[in-house]
């Protein structure tokens, strides 16, 4: 066949089959995440349940990876190409988003009602007059410990800071390390260890708005306090801590070389993989006998829609979807450790993240400390928290050295509404 009738057969064959090809095409959806974790998740339970409510709807998962999302999904935003509906990150990385024009406003998308205002805290402009995203779920934060080796050792589950303390010395008498944790990746100082013990010296949530609306400064006794109590923790680390990351911690904790983890939720499906380990977990300790415990119930991922979407009505559908109890169910238990915002009732199936979630109920609940309005600075308070909190349990930096840092970050720039 010569070259002129092979290419007008290619253009013909085009041309015929076009019209296929669109419709095959027209009802795809494609959701980003950073969550690639999800993957099986979504591909086998998830989008099946969507696509049998929606016939002629399919949904397509693209994962990127969660250090090299953010950054990934702007420039994709901007160039056009970004999936219809995307995975959010909570405060202002989405919010800078929707100011650049790249998400949809979802103030009347059916549902919504089944959120209450903190859930939609943090995918909102500032004057909580628009909402964004849709939230999804939260992390909870508090301590795995390992059943054995407290079984041994005739230790109970502390309820106060003292009582904890007494627990990690128990622990360390015997030559086991008492707190897997390190300081190489900086994150998890604040995160799983800060964030975590913090609200109980700070008053949870009136602390954290206190911060946020300037009647309140790191240097204030009640900050001092749990980075003073933080500092008492450091010696229960094990040893070369400066050079321990995030998975080596969690390899210490499963290999039952360490007797406490500080636990985001996210980590008990990891840990349930773990064979022979008899895990349990607490709620972080109060100050003193008979306080109101303090919680953080962190808001983690929302989804929004991309306002380019190629296919924008269907990509509605999707997210409308999301806001049912039927994904509010297959979302808590197939996630495990990520509790959906809804107001929906859920029968949470595993048992320790069920007594995660039971905390909601008894303790006051608040979010990371810097979440919300304090990270605009020209270097960003969370990355402040990650170098003070990791130099503290280094041993490098005073608890009164380290809050003097975080308030020197908050005077450079940060100026509170009059109230």
């Amino acid at each position: 066949m010569s070259g002129l009738r092979l290419r007008a057969l290619r253009r013909f064959l085009l041309l015929a089959l076009a019209p296929l090809w669109l419709s095959a095409h027209a009802g795809t959806i494609v959701l980003e995440s950073w969550r690639t974790d999800d993957r099986d998740l979504w591909e086998s339970v998830l989008i099946p349940a969507f696509e049998r409510k929606h016939p002629g709807i399919s949904v397509r998962f693209a994962g990127t990876a969660p250090t090299q999302y953010d950054a990934a999904l702007a420039d994709r935003l901007a160039a056009g190409t970004a999936g219809d509906v995307v995975a959010c990150r909570p405060f202002d990385v989405s919010l800078a988003l929707y100011r650049k024009g790249y998400l949809e406003r979802l103030n009347g998308l059916p549902g919504m009602e089944h959120f209450n205002a903190r859930a939609r805290l943090a995918w909102q402009t500032d004057d909580g007059r628009d909402v964004f995203c849709l939230p999804v779920a939260s992390v909870l934060h508090g301590f795995f410990y390992n059943k054995r080796i407290f079984a041994r050792l005739g230790l109970q589950v502390p309820e106060t800071a003292e009582e904890f303390i007494a627990v990690l010395e128990a622990v360390r008498r015997t030559g086991t390390v008492p707190l897997a944790l390190g300081t190489a990746d900086r994150w998890e100082a604040t995160q799983t260890l800060f964030t975590n013990v913090g609200p109980a010296w700070w008053g949870g949530e009136d602390g954290r708005r206190a911060l946020a609306t300037g009647k309140a400064r790191f240097t204030d006794a009640r900050f001092m306090a749990a980075l003073a109590f933080e500092s008492r923790l450091a010696p229960y680390l094990g040893h070369g801590v400066a050079g321990q990351g995030y998975a080596d911690s969690r390899r210490q904790f499963a290999d039952g070389q360490a007797a406490v983890y500080p636990a985001g939720s996210w980590d008990i499906a990891y840990f349930n993989k773990v064979p022979g380990l008899e895990l349990g977990v607490f709620r972080p300790p109060v100050v003193h006998p008979g306080e109101r415990c303090q919680v953080t119930d962190h808001m983690d991922i929302g989804v929004g829609l991309n306002r380019h979407a190629r296919n924008r009505e269907d990509g509605w559908k999707l997210l409308a979807w999301m806001a049912t109890q039927e994904f509010a169910d297959l979302y808590t238990n197939g996630a495990v450790g990520f509790f959906s915002l809804s107001t929906h009732l859920i029968a949470i199936t595993d048992p320790l993240a069920k007594q995660m979630a039971g905390w909601r109920d008894r303790c006051g609940t608040s979010f990371r400390l810097n979440a919300q309005f304090l990270n605009r600075g020209a270097v960003p308070l969370e990355q402040v928290l990650w170098d003070v909190n990791a130099a503290v349990l280094n041993g490098n930096m005073s608890a009164r050295t380290a809050a003097q840092r975080l308030q020197q970050n908050m005077d450079q720039w940060h100026r509170p509404p009059v109230r």
